[in-house]
């Protein structure tokens, strides 16, 4: 069987084809996966890492307002659908399945032309654009959360890397702190703004260091690889990252997190039962902040809004939660099983069944 995988962009779209890759080769060695992206994406440069072969269109931006890039989309639409169609042409796919952003439109619009059928993955707690036009062309949707409005669809999770899904934290921990040159008697906030970084976040925590460093709370801050931050490391370590490709290690040798709230990271922060602190991204549709809810509501973490996190909430309201060990547990346990972590195989199971009925 062959399959399409059509997403990119950023993280929240690239991790999950890249899993939902992995276990579709798991569970068919024989299937062949090709992926669709963008020169200028994420999947620029993972989809080739992961051993993938990464067909290219062009990139179409989906204007939430009017304006001129608003009348630029048809004209750009067309080219994307036509470089999709080339590709579907050559690969000949059993079935596209889409991960939502600006790969997926073309796809979608390329496999109804051709009578292939598509499977749409929604990430987000709220349907971005693209995959509200895909599940209009399809009876196969899934989601990563139950409430998510689109028609027909099952919520099967949001697939993501086995090296996560599966790890012991426990037993990495000293391999963990070994690595990133921590203390093993210190508690360890893990500090990270997603893929590309959060300028508020890197602020706030990093203007909030003497007072954690007075708590004896240690920083592992991954400020993104665009951003430049140096903090004076004494006794109790503040170690700066601008990228981390061993997240399991990261999330081993932290006790909790202070983060965005994008999709991926929620799925992998809760699935391994860390407490966090969860700073939705203000801009969009609000689906940062629905994506932690099921998580906040069941006790497994704090929600605080972008304009609220300052240095001095960090200083006042981060210590007193990562020296209190029995609080942390109980976050940990409540966080812990609120979001499926088998979602590569449900995935793509469905995946497999669709490439083998009519479209």
């Amino acid at each position: 069987m062959r399959v399409l995988l059509a997403g990119g962009g950023s993280a929240g779209h690239t991790s999950p084809l890249l899993a939902t890759a992995d276990a579709l080769r798991r569970l068919d060695p024989a299937t062949e996966v090709v992926c669709l992206g963008t020169r200028e994406g994420l999947e620029a440069r993972l989809v080739p890492e992961a051993g993938l072969p990464l067909e290219i269109v062009p990139r179409v931006p989906l204007p939430r307002r009017p304006g001129p890039d608003l009348l630029r989309t048809p004209t750009r639409l067309r080219a994307a659908r036509a470089a999709a169609l080339e590709v579907v042409d050559r690969v000949r796919p059993d079935v596209v399945v889409g991960f939502g952003g600006y790969v997926s439109v073309p796809a979608y619009l390329a496999a109804r032309k051709r009578g292939v059928p598509i499977v749409v993955h929604e990430g987000n707690a709220i349907p971005g654009i693209a995959n509200k036009l895909g599940a209009r062309m399809t009876t196969r949707v899934a989601t990563s959360f139950p409430a998510t409005d689109l028609p027909r669809a099952v919520c099967t999770g949001l697939p993501i890397r086995r090296l996560i899904s599966t790890m012991d934290r426990d037993a990495l921990r000293p391999e963990a702190l070994a690595t990133f040159g921590l203390r093993e008697d210190l508690p360890t906030l893990l500090v990270t703004g997603g893929s590309q970084g959060a300028a508020r976040i890197n602020a706030a925590v990093s203007g909030a260091a003497p007072a954690l460093a007075a708590a004896g709370v240690q920083v592992l801050h991954v400020v993104g690889p665009k951003h430049e931050l140096t903090i004076a490391s004494g006794e109790v370590p503040y170690v700066v990252l601008n990228y981390v490709d061993r997240m399991d290690l990261a999330y081993a040798a932290a006790d909790a997190v202070l983060c965005r709230s994008g999709s991926n990271t929620v799925t992998e922060v809760s699935g391994v039962g860390l407490p966090a602190i969860y700073v939705p991204l203000p801009i969009g549709n609000g689906e940062q902040a629905l994506n932690a809810r099921p998580v906040v509501d069941a006790g497994g973490g704090l929600l605080v809004a972008d304009a609220a996190l300052t240095p001095e909430w960090v200083a006042a309201s981060v210590p007193g939660l990562l020296n209190d060990s029995a609080r942390l547990a109980t976050m940990g346990a409540a966080a812990t099983g609120v979001i499926p972590l088998d979602a590569d195989e449900k995935l793509a199971r469905m995946v497999l069944d669709a490439g083998a009925s009519p479209a």
